[in-house]
């Protein structure tokens, strides 16, 4: 994606990684068992598996959103573990990108404005925003839709919106849930092209869980959970 330096491709590594969850009740669910996976620098990875399996929870784990219970995160060889709430937020904005199946675009808030949320919480000047953006959304393919909001935007046009904003701090590391769930063949597509493209030219890793064969078949490593344990690794068969 012209216009933009390439980000310093980030690698997570995770150390016997645990997640126990106790949802109210007396008995505990455990989402994910002993998960020990690196992710290097610029990768592109998907998971897959049942619902249910801890997909989710090993994205969330790995985008700083989850505190594991047991084992340890490491950020660029660094531990995660002992950071703030604070840091880890700051390490968030500042070094992932999160896509979402259901978009989560704020419905009081332009297209334009949209992608220019995680700029404003870094407190960039307006003008850098409103540019940034702007390019952003041309790269989308949505440069006439800037003054549009959430509602009067197609899925795939409320899809590519949060792509660019996913963009927006030039990420090193971007984290897709189910990115094309609620999206029809042409727009699957048409956003599986553009993390093509911002894999290719800003050089981020990228992991995306998805259930879609033709959304995993986009990555260049495959890995599977079921049950909260990592059953496959084609990098390693």
């Amino acid at each position: 994606m012209s216009g933009s330096a390439p980000s310093p491709a980030t690698e997570v590594y995770l150390d016997g990684i645990g997640k126990t969850f106790h949802a109210g009740r007396p008995d505990e669910v455990r989402a994910l068992r002993t998960v020990t996976l690196r992710i290097e620098p610029g990768e592109y990875v998907s998971i897959e598996g049942p619902s249910g399996g801890g997909k989710t929870t090993l994205l969330n784990v790995v985008g700083l959103l989850e505190r594991p219970s047991a084992g340890r995160v490491f950020w660029n060889r660094t531990s995660a573990e002992g950071l703030s709430e604070r840091a880890r937020a700051r390490l968030r904005l500042t070094g992932v990108g999160f896509i979402f199946q259901r978009f989560f675009l704020i419905p009081t808030l332009t297209a334009r404005e949209n992608v220019e949320m995680p700029m404003r919480a870094l407190g960039r000047p307006a003008a850098e925003r409103r540019s940034r953006a702007d390019e952003l959304l041309g790269l989308v393919g949505l440069s006439g839709r800037a003054g549009a909001y959430p509602h009067q935007l197609s899925g795939g046009e409320e899809q590519r919106v949060a792509v660019a904003r996913a963009l927006a701090n030039r990420p090193g590391l971007l984290l897709a849930d189910e990115p094309t769930g609620e999206l029809d063949r042409a727009n699957t597509d048409s956003v599986l092209d553009l993390l093509d493209q911002a894999h290719r030219t800003t050089g981020a890793s990228i992991v995306v869980v998805t259930h879609n064969p033709l959304v995993a078949a986009r990555a260049r490593r495959h890995l599977a959970i079921e049950d909260g344990q990592l059953v496959r690794d084609s990098a390693s068969e």
